[in-house]
């Protein structure tokens, strides 16, 4: 996979206007110029894109539109089987298209009817605090690219198959959108970057990788593993899966170039929102955030 410290593509903005995309060695992109091409073409939609005015759309291929329905057609029979009750909820109520990609201004626009939540275009990869504060607001910002078609089944970018598909669908359910808030909220009232390190970090095993159990069974609510193909298909046997606890999660380093090896599951839903609620309250009040689960 990629080596973390380029596994994100940085986005660049000359002086003189030009935008380009710098992709790793590794990245399937790497020596596909017309992809780099058109990947430096989206980027500049978002970066011209004025907040308060409509999402641009994007000129897909039909390469990209095809890989849209295959990957969408294999994560919608892996939802059914992996998936909690409110992530299935929100896959539902939001209806993507399966024959296209859609356009993210027409997924946002379906949000703010269902949640209020909104997408906004991002360039790249968004800064921590910016990113983080902006759930307050109810804007979740988003790429607009798709992942490179040589590599379907997993990607390490937040593309839109993970930003709308994996986030979008959570955002479309009353309860995660609240969460997502709620978020927001801390995120703004953090005091340190410490405290949202802390919150990044819990946010990554609780509502990317997060699961919950079922009836029984271990099932999926995080946006990343949701929009993962490869990962769903192996997370129950492969993966370390521990009980819930904020200290460890806050000292746990990630891996965002490959399947995660370890990840936290709570009893229930209610389980994971009262977990969360109490992290959160403890972000708020500035108090320590590393504080174990009891």
């Amino acid at each position: 996979m990629f080596k973390e410290a380029t596994l994100y593509s940085p986005v660049i903005r000359t002086e003189n206007g030009h935008v380009s995309v710098l992709f790793a060695e590794e990245h399937p992109g790497r020596h596909d110029e017309a992809y780099q091409r058109h990947r430096a073409r989206i980027a500049k939609l978002a970066l011209d894109h004025v907040p308060g005015q409509p999402v641009p759309d994007v000129r897909y291929t039909d390469e990209e539109h095809e890989l849209w329905r295959l990957v969408g057609a294999e994560l919608r029979e892996k939802h059914q089987r992996y998936a909690c009750r409110e992530f299935l909820d929100g896959v539902r109520r939001l209806d993507l298209p399966t024959d296209r990609l859609p356009q993210l201004g027409e997924a946002s626009a379906r949000l703010t009817e269902l949640t209020g939540f909104r997408f906004r275009p991002a360039a790249g990869i968004v800064e921590m605090r910016d990113f983080y504060g902006s759930l307050a607001d109810g804007l979740f910002q988003a790429t607009q690219y798709i992942r490179h078609c040589s590599m379907p089944r997993f990607s390490p970018e937040p593309d839109m198959i993970h930003e709308v598909v994996g986030h979008g669908s959570a955002l479309a359910n009353d309860r995660l959108a609240g969460i997502y808030l709620r978020v927001g909220e801390a995120a703004r009232r953090a005091e340190n970057r410490e405290s949202l390190a802390a919150l990044s970090r819990v946010f990554w095993f609780a509502l990317e990788y997060g699961l919950v159990r079922e009836d029984g069974e271990i099932r999926a609510c995080g946006a990343s593993l949701l929009s993962s193909v490869g990962e769903l298909e192996q997370f129950r046997e492969a993966a370390d899966i521990r009980p819930l606890d904020a200290a460890e999660m806050s000292a746990l380093t990630y891996r965002v170039e490959d399947y995660q090896p370890v990840l936290f599951c709570a009893d229930s839903f209610d389980d994971l929102e009262a977990f969360l609620d109490g992290f959160l309250d403890e972000v708020r009040c500035g108090a320590p955030t590393g504080a174990a689960r009891g």
